[in-house]
């Protein structure tokens, strides 16, 4: 993810890492790969993430799009992963998306 976000940046990658035990966890055979966004304003997106590699890294990338920062201050974000039977989550992070001019 970029260092610094601001409101209606488009084309901002957001690669989250979902971890078991400290380490990286191999979901190359995920049937569904989410990230979830909440906007400062509480409003929840639910968005298509794609592997970053091949899923054996445990990584996951979703690439931003028009409204998606439309909205000034801190937001969170969480993985959602799918494989057979199991839904599993990654930590929950914060981030700033800055004002423009």
């Amino acid at each position: 993810m970029s260092d610094r976000i601001h409101v209606n940046d488009i084309g901002t990658q957001i690669i989250l890492t979902v971890l078991e035990d400290g380490a990286a966890y191999d979901i190359s055979s995920a049937t569904t790969l989410q990230i979830i966004i909440k906007k400062p304003d509480t409003t929840t997106l639910t968005k298509t993430a794609s592997f970053f590699t091949d899923g054996t890294d445990g990584k996951m990338v979703y690439i931003s799009v028009s409204g998606d920062f439309d909205v000034p201050g801190y937001y969170k974000i969480q993985g959602k992963v799918i494989i057979g039977g199991s839904t599993f989550y990654t930590t929950t992070s914060t981030f700033k998306v800055y004002c423009n001019l």
